[in-house]
Parts: structure tokens; sequence; C-alpha cells
């Protein structure tokens, strides 16, 4: 009879400590309760029928086993359903004074249960008393060994409590004990973190039978997993957060680090998630500094309290900042994209809701990082993958649609801008923005025009104080029409529209440098030189080191032939711009005109070498741009194309027929088997053609045939069906009748219309083109007033 009882108690053990291991804590009591009715004279922690006084009374220790897992039942399942946080500390005083009971009748016996008995009183917010029993339970002098499943998540809690009721206690009383209080309680932080990423992984371990090292690449989550719980995830948390507080930001990335480090686990990977994402920011914001050290190439020391940390030989250690924060960030994002729900289905709302949170969390942190080191291609992929679940989520769209802008993929950023457009029907702003976009790179004056009187609309709608810039937008728009026009009439009807724009622009932002700038430009165009000069005098005023309006000035003064003047604002905005080609393109035509070619000759060769150093790099494909821009080569080998931002325009005429030409020819050279383009951004090489067709200029105008003839050949190398390179080398009669026609106030067309009929024998004719070519040139300034560049800043 008493073996089949002790059978019987023996199964209800096993039974208690399996439904412990898994949190059933209402079957835990049940059991309990069975355990101490069955029989009080066996028990699994006693061998024999030893009796014990505890509270004056003698109890045998099955007992005393019964009581404790009642009371650590009645917590744990209060607990669950009233989490230990500051708003149910209230509720908690009343709700666990049972599980109280339970516990104190058994203190006398088992440390577990003053240990039970500290969370009890953090819970209640009582936290001097929860400290009172840890010490009692001597938590401090704990010897690390190996613990059961439960022991090890109540030793780890433990320390987890210790450590927040030391942080909620009052203010030390000096220097010294605030430092002691400091050191304790990043120990016991430190300690919580280690024994929950292990309690974590034993937990996972002995639910599967193995440690997954690489997580799941599943699209759906798993069906369910058991998490750390509020104490142990805040403890998690507190650990570097309290060392960034003491002033120890290196301390809390190694801390940072040892977490990450560890194999993870379903239960932890949402905090994971935000680890990664603080210690990305941790780094951005610059607080590690100087004492920033990549991390080490080696596992922390293994100890019985240790998580298992990731081993392998082929495993990649970060060198620097910039690898460090990317590969975080990269790993982020993977989770991030794994863990987004797809359906829209309502009862999946919140869950999405969480997901998409997290992502943009990633993808901003991204966004901050790829900018500040030239990585934008990186973030504009990370960005396409996020589109999978970015339904209806302006955020996401609009960083999209930027990143795209910054990588040159125009015509796609311009769809996404599109729908950004229709997700934020109110905001003017990404009408502007798509303008811009038009006018700047798709030489679509036409749908620039139409979004910038789309912005007026919504602007006059909701007051959003951008009239000004509507404006200004729309008379860019119709300006670029009008140098695309070929009918003398519609040409002149879209000046005067850009002319009337532009003059409300003023009107409505008198302090906008831009909008004077314009109007200038405009008033040059039509030829009310003095008008214009006084309204760019006014931008610079406003903007004096805009190199776009100190360009058009010094148009300005050379059409009042006032080019020695001309000559010294170039020489001096030089000085303050040394990289700008587009001053140096002018310069070269001023010193032609003042001092002769020889001078003008150095300054183009200047333009080269100056070529050279900004865009040679961007050409080289043998060597990824991070690598050019850096000393230590980047793990990522990451392409960009992006521009210069110093100088990314053109140097000859910004007009869109012109640019409608040049994609024209660059579409049928692609279609040819025998032309390649040279690689890196094409941008680029055509700046190199223009300073190439400006040498064989000059040397023409001194008479050096030969030299030419070569500098068209480097031209040609480049880039062969360019309309540049096919002007110089010579044009047809009916080009420059039809050019008069467009333009007949260019006194450079006349004079090489002159000097065409003189070839072809018609000499009474080519007299009059030259004597109207010398009659305009008084008020024509050196270069075309249309060759300063668009300007948006």
């Amino acid at each position: 009879m008493a073996s089949r009882t002790k059978n019987v108690t023996t199964r209800i053990e096993v039974d208690i400590e399996r439904n412990r291991e898994e949190s059933n804590w209402l079957k835990v009591i049940e059991l309990a309760e069975q355990l101490k009715e069955k029989s009080p004279e066996f028990g699994k922690i006693a061998e024999d029928r030893v009796l014990l006084i505890v509270s004056n009374v003698k109890i045998p220790i099955s007992v005393c086993l019964s009581d404790f897992l009642i009371g650590e039942g009645k917590l744990e399942n209060y607990l669950e359903e009233w989490p230990p946080v500051e708003a149910n500390m209230d509720r908690a005083k009343i709700g666990l004074i049972d599980a109280k009971r339970y516990l104190n009748i058994v203190a006398g016996v088992a440390m577990d249960a003053h240990l039970l008995l500290g969370k009890l009183y953090y819970a209640s917010g009582q936290y001097a008393a929860g400290i009172k029993h840890f010490k009692a339970a001597e938590l401090h002098n704990l010897s690390q060994k190996k613990l059961p499943l439960r022991s090890l998540k109540i030793v780890a809690e433990s320390y987890a409590v210790k450590g927040l009721c030391l942080q909620k206690e009052g203010s030390a009383t000096s220097k010294f004990k605030k430092a002691e209080k400091d050191e304790e309680m990043s120990k016991c932080f430190n300690l919580a973190s280690d024994l929950s990423l292990l309690y974590m992984q034993k937990l996972e371990k002995e639910s599967t039978g193995t440690i997954t090292n690489t997580g799941t690449h599943s699209p759906q989550p798993p069906a369910s997993h058991k998490s750390l719980g509020v104490i142990l995830e805040q403890a998690l948390q507190e650990a570097p957060a309290l060392l960034l507080q003491q002033g120890k930001p290196a301390e809390a990335l190694e801390r940072y680090r040892a977490s990450l480090c560890a194999v993870e686990t379903q239960g932890v990977n949402a905090i994971r998630l935000k680890f990664m994402c603080q210690v990305a920011e941790l780094i951005l914001q610059g607080l590690v500094g100087d004492k920033y050290k990549p991390p080490l190439n080696s596992l922390p020391k293994a100890a019985i309290w240790k998580p298992k940390y990731y081993a392998s030989l082929n495993q990649f250690v970060p060198r620097n900042e910039c690898e460090e924060t990317i590969l975080l960030l990269l790993v982020a994002e993977s989770m991030a994209v794994r863990n987004a729900v797809l359906s829209q289905s309502p009862e999946f709302k919140e869950a999405r809701l969480s997901a998409y949170q997290d992502a943009t969390m990633v993808y901003d942190l991204l966004a901050v990082a790829t900018v500040r080191w030239g990585q934008i291609t990186l973030l504009q992929e990370s960005l396409e993958r996020s589109m999978k679940f970015s339904f209806e989520e302006l955020h996401l769209w609009k960083q999209h649609g930027l990143s795209l802008l910054s990588t040159g993929r125009y015509v796609h950023a311009l769809a996404v801008l599109k729908e950004v457009i229709r997700l934020e029907p109110n905001n003017p702003s990404n009408c502007l923005l798509a303008a811009k976009l038009c006018y700047e790179h798709l030489n679509l004056a036409v749908e620039g025009t139409n979004f910038s009187i789309e912005a007026k609309k919504k602007d006059l709608h909701s007051n959003s104080g951008l009239l000004g810039r509507c404006y200004l937008y729309i008379g860019i728009g119709y300006y670029l029409q009008a140098e695309a026009c070929l009918l003398k009439k519609n040409k002149e009807d879209l000046m005067e529209r850009a002319l009337e724009n532009f003059k409300n622009a003023v009107e409505i932002e008198p302090n906008d440098h831009l909008c004077h700038y314009y109007l200038g430009l405009q008033l040059a165009i039509t030829g009310r030189i003095g008008e214009a000069e006084n309204h760019v005098r006014i931008s610079l005023d406003l903007r004096s080191e805009n190199s776009s309006t100190l360009h058009l000035l010094v148009l300005l003064l050379t059409a009042e032939q006032e080019h020695k003047s001309a000559l010294t604002i170039v020489e001096n905005a030089l000085e303050e711009y040394p990289d700008c080609l587009n001053l140096m393109y002018v310069k070269a035509h001023l010193e032609l005109h003042e001092e002769g070619g020889e001078k003008a000759l150095i300054t183009a060769k200047q333009m080269l070498e100056l070529w050279k150093n900004l865009y040679e790099g961007q050409t080289n494909s043998d060597v990824p741009e991070c690598d050019r821009k850096s000393d230590t080569r980047s793990v990522f080998q990451l392409y960009t194309s992006e521009m210069s931002d110093r100088d990314s325009s053109s140097l000859q005429l910004h007009n869109t027929a012109a640019s409608r030409v040049e994609q024209a020819l660059s579409e049928v050279a692609s279609s040819l088997s025998s032309f390649s383009p040279r690689p890196g951004p094409q941008r680029a090489w055509m700046l190199q053609v223009e300073v190439w067709l400006l040498l064989a200029e000059l040397y023409l105008a001194m008479d050096q045939p030969a030299d030419v003839q070569q500098c068209i050949q480097e031209a040609t190398q480049i880039y062969p069906l360019s309309h540049h390179i096919m002007h110089m080398v010579g044009l047809a009669e009916t080009t420059f009748r039809e050019a008069a026609k467009i333009d007949p106030k260019n006194h450079i067309t006349w004079y090489n219309l002159g000097k065409v009929l003189e070839a072809l024998g018609e000499y009474e004719k080519a007299s009059n083109a030259m004597a109207t070519a010398l009659m305009e040139e008084k008020n024509n300034p050196i270069l075309p007033f249309n060759s300063v560049p668009l300007c948006f800043e």
C-alpha cells in the first residue's frame, strides 16, 4: 500500500515539474493540492521522514513542497493576467494576498520562496520589502551551477527584479553609495540578461530538440513560442540603458553586442530587432565617439551561466562603424520583412500595424546610415522589398520615391511619386517634387507644369504656405516649354506666361532668391537687360553664395559689353567655388574675348583636370564607390550612380529640345552593336565631351585645325552621336536658318549662317547675315542666357 502511494506521489511530482516548465499554473495548483492530500509522508525532496519546524508547527517536507507550489502557482497565474507593471501595482497588493500567505509559510525552508516573495513585493510596488527577501535568500552569494529549467528562470527573474527594485528605490545619500548602487544594478541586469538568453535557448532546445542557429526562413512565423515575459525583457533592455545613463556608451555597446551574439531563439526575436536598431542609433548619434572599437573576432568566455554564442570559421566581423551599422540594419530588415503581415483582413490589423512600425523604424535608420556613408543604392533595394507590405502606407512610399530619385531611377521615381500624391491628396509639396523631377531629369516640361498647377490648386485649398513656390515652378515649366517650342507665336505666348508667373512668385515671396533669379532670367531672355540685372542683384543680396545667380549676372554684364567686370566677378566667384565647371566654362569664353586663346586654353585644360578629380572615380567600373571614397574596402561592395552635387548640370544649352535630341541620339546609339557606352554615370561623360568641344572651339578660334580635329576625336570616342559634336564637325545652311527662326536674337547663329552662305558663294546673303549678327551682338551676352543651369535651391 505504501509502495503504491509512493508511486502515485512520484507521478504527481513528475506532472507538476512538467507543468511548471510549461507554465500551466492552474494545473500546478491542482496537482499540488492532490500531492498534499495523497501522502504527507513522502516528498521528492525528502528521502526519509524527517520533520522540520515551520511556523512553530511540525509538518512533513512534502507538505512544505505543496505549499510552495501552490504559492508559486497563484503568484505566476495572477501575474500572467496582470503583469508586474506600475499600472497594476495597487491591484496586486490585494490580488496576491493568498499567494503571499502560502509562500510565507515555507519561507524559512526554501530559498526559492524568498526569491518569489521578492518578485511578489516588486509586483505590489513594495521595493524595499522585495530587496529584503533577496538578501534573505543570499542572492548576491549564489554560486553558478547548472539549474533545472524552472529554477533557471526563477534565478534570472530574481536578478532582474532585484535590479529593478534598486532602480525604483530613492537616490543614494552619497556619491560613494550611488556608485556602489549603480555597480550592483549593472551586475544584476547583466546576470539577468545572460540567464534570460540561456533560459530561452534551453527552453527551445527542450521543445524542439535542437537550437536553431539561423532562425526560420518561413514566410509565416511559428504558430506559438514562449516569450521572455515583462520582467526579463525589461532587464535585457535596462542592462545597456543603465550603462548609457551612467555615461558609459562604449560599455553599453559591448552589452548590446553580447546579447546579439547569443544564438537567437524565437522568444527573443522582437527584442533582438529592437537591440539592432538601438545599436545602430547609438553609433549614428556618435555617442561612442573616439572610444568606438570594432567587435572582437573572438567569442565571450564560456561559462555555466552564459548563453551559447554563434561560432563559425566564415563569420563576418565588421571592421568599422559603417560596416557594423549597416550589417545590423540589414539583419534587422530581414527580420522585419520576415515578420510582415501581408493579409489586409481586419483580424490581422494589430499584427500588421506592429510589423509595419518595426519595419519603418529599421528603414528610417537605414536611410540615415546609407545617406551618411553614400550607399543610397542599398537603401533603394531594401525599400523595394518593403513595398510588398506597404499597401496604402504613405511614409514608406515617400521614402521609396526619394531613394529612387537619389539613385537616378527617375522614371520609376515619378511613378512612385504619383502614388504618393494619391495617398496624400492635400499636400502640394509632393506635386512640386514631381515637377522638379520632370524639369530636371526627365525633360517633361508639360507634365511638370501640370504638376505645378495641381500643386497651386492644393495650396489654395489647404493654405500650406507654398503658393509662391507653386507660381515659380509653373513659370519654370512655361520657360522650358518656350525653349523647346519651334513656332514663334507659341514661343512668345509661353514666354509671357512664364514671365507672369515669375512676377506672381516675386510678389508672394519677395524674399525668395529663386523667384528673383528666374524673373531676372526671363527678363534677360526677352531683352530687358536693365530690369533683369536689378532682380539678379536682389537675388544675390538674398543669397550671395548662389553660383547660378553669379553666372547669370556675368552674362548680363557681357550683354552690356562690360566683359572685364564680368571676368573679375567670375574669377572672384571661382575663388569661392573652385570646382564649378559652369563658371569655368564662362571664364574660358571671357578670356578668349578679352585676353586671347592661350589664356582660355589654360582654363579649359584646368577643366579637364577638375573633371578627372570630380568624376573619374565615378566612371571607374573596376572599383566600387564605397572603396573609392575610403582607404578601407567595405564588405558591401556597393555601386552608386550619384553625380557630385557640386556641379551636375550641362555646360552647354539647358533647353529641352537639345536634351531631347541627345536622348534620341542615345537611343539610336544603344541600337548600334558598334557603340558601347562608357562605364559609370553617362552625365559625367557628357560633361567631359563638352570640355573637349570647348577646347576644339578655342583651337578653332586660334586657327589650329589639327588640334581641333584631335579634340573632336577625343569627344567622338566618348559619345560619337552627340549633337554638339555634329555641330562642331559642320552644319548645313538649312539648320542655321531654322535656328535663326527659333531664336532670332542669337548673334552666333546669324554669324554661322553668314559663314555657311559665304562658303556657298552667296555673298550678298552672307553680308546681310553678318550685319544682323553685328547688330544683335551689341545686346547679347557672351553665351546665351539659357545656358545658365536650372536651379532649385
